[in-house]
């Protein structure tokens, strides 16, 4: 008797788990993976930078997609040959971990992925930039927009300020990123360009891209741009590490124009106190003559 009338209640139980587990993704995980990871993965869209998600719980159990997601580089290098394969396609870049992830984060991203994998369309399918063909006024246009000449609509910083590409003139652009004359290549070509841009992920761009979004001219600009540097650039150049900075172009301008800049300082300072020191010499000479 006690075993049937515990029945119900195992079937309600049963009933509000189901109903759980079928809560549609919030929109804050919705806006996280947007954010974190559409940048490089689709889900149902083909290959970016990263592997298409879809159906990726298929492939790996759970807790190893969570170990995966909160330490990339440990996952790799304990010799998962899913895994290392992954890198290898990566060109042996590894995936930044996730800003402010948690487990309970984890689960979220995972549930979503799951719930996306399993629609006709998944809103991560990317390909949402224009497929048009890219053009010399959006090549020149990228160029600008790379130099600083341009200012980007929402206030984002230029390119220049953190990374160079050959043929950069002046101090040959920053040194806190890499170069970015392979970069078209390096990243797989327009689709896997475009989608970085359209979320920037790594340390220092996230907070300074953060509500500052370029617009789709803004990067096609910057795509044609960047292939056209890919076709034309030195093959030296084009085989640098993907982490390595800008070689040492631009430092003998900066050198010269610091010393330029140094030179004209003091005799700035000579002409204005010019004067003043001759009229104290004066007086000490004539004090003791």
């Amino acid at each position: 008797m006690r075993i049937v009338s515990l029945v119900p209640v195992l079937a309600i139980a049963a009933l509000a788990s189901a109903a759980f587990a079928a809560d549609p993704p919030s929109e804050e995980t919705i806006a996280y993976f947007k954010q974190n990871c559409a940048s490089c993965h689709t889900i149902g869209g083909g290959k970016l930078t990263g592997p298409d998600l879809k159906n990726v719980g298929a492939r790996r159990t759970r807790d190893q997609l969570a170990k995966y997601i909160v330490d990339p580089k440990a996952a790799i290098d304990a010799g998962d040959p899913y895994l290392v394969k992954i890198w290898n396609d990566a060109n042996g870049v590894y995936m930044p971990t996730p800003p402010s992830i948690t487990p309970e984060r984890v689960g979220k991203l995972l549930d979503l992925i799951e719930a996306e994998s399993a629609l006709e369309k998944s809103q991560f399918a990317g390909g949402t930039l224009s497929d048009r063909a890219l053009t010399d006024a959006d090549v020149q246009r990228g160029r600008a927009i790379f130099s600083g000449e341009l200012p980007l609509v929402n206030g984002a910083p230029a390119c220049i300020a953190c990374h160079s590409v050959e043929g950069t003139t002046g101090f040959g652009g920053g040194r806190l990123g890499p170069d970015l004359t392979g970069v078209f290549a390096r990243l797989g070509g327009r689709k896997s360009l475009g989608a970085w841009l359209t979320a920037p992920q790594s340390v220092t761009m996230t907070p300074a891209f953060r509500g500052r979004d370029m617009n789709e001219l803004e990067i096609l600009g910057l795509v044609a741009f960047l292939k056209e540097r890919a076709e034309n650039g030195s093959p030296a150049v084009l085989s640098a590490p993907p982490t390595a900075v800008p070689s040492g172009a631009g430092r003998f301008e900066f050198l010269v124009a610091g010393m330029g800049g140094l030179l004209g300082a003091l005799a700035l300072f000579d002409l204005v106190w010019r004067k003043r020191f001759r009229s104290v010499r004066r007086a000490l000479v004539e004090r003791f003559r």
